[in-house]
């Protein structure tokens, strides 16, 4: 009986090693605009969420989102790419956090830390592209480790 429980066990282990994809989670999910989001951090899933889809038209809308650090952010870097039929369409990056120069509330976070924040967001365009795509983004720090990464997959239908 013991040896079945500790067999159990080392499959059960085995198994979390090797397993090293997140789920996909449901960001928003409406008539003609569907958010979905995958970490692509082997080690760390976060959390994401928006209150309600419709608000994205608005360009400026509420988020949550929450992770406990495992690297601590005294420089922080966003890349971001716009994938279409899986080429890179475009990429954008951009210096969030330096000494001195913070853009973000966070900055200058430690490892262990919990990373929270629920309030306003404001996008930079004027409309979400229609139809169906990946946003790659990724967070990384001044030793170039990544801070955190996912993939969200976007189905946009609305009309503007």
């Amino acid at each position: 009986m013991k040896t079945s429980n500790v067999l159990v066990l080392i499959l059960v282990l085995l198994y979390i090693n090797v397993s090293t994809e997140w789920p996909t989670h449901t960001v928003c999910k409406e008539d003609n605009l569907e958010i979905h989001y995958k970490s692509c951090d082997p080690q760390q899933d976060f959390a994401f969420s928006i209150d309600r889809c419709s608000d994205i038209i608005t360009h400026t809308f509420n988020i949550r989102a929450a992770m406990v650090l495992r690297h601590s952010i005294k420089k922080l870097y966003a890349k971001i790419d716009l994938i279409i039929n899986g080429k890179t369409i475009l990429t954008y990056s951009e210096t969030l956090c330096e000494p001195g120069h913070s853009k973000l509330i966070f900055c200058g976070k430690k490892k262990g830390e919990q990373l929270y924040y629920e309030g306003p967001v404001t996008l930079g365009i004027k409309e979400i592209p229609q139809g169906d795509y990946t946003i790659s983004a990724k967070l990384t720090n001044e030793d170039h480790i990544a801070v955190a990464c996912a993939d969200f997959t976007v189905k946009n239908y609305l009309d503007y």
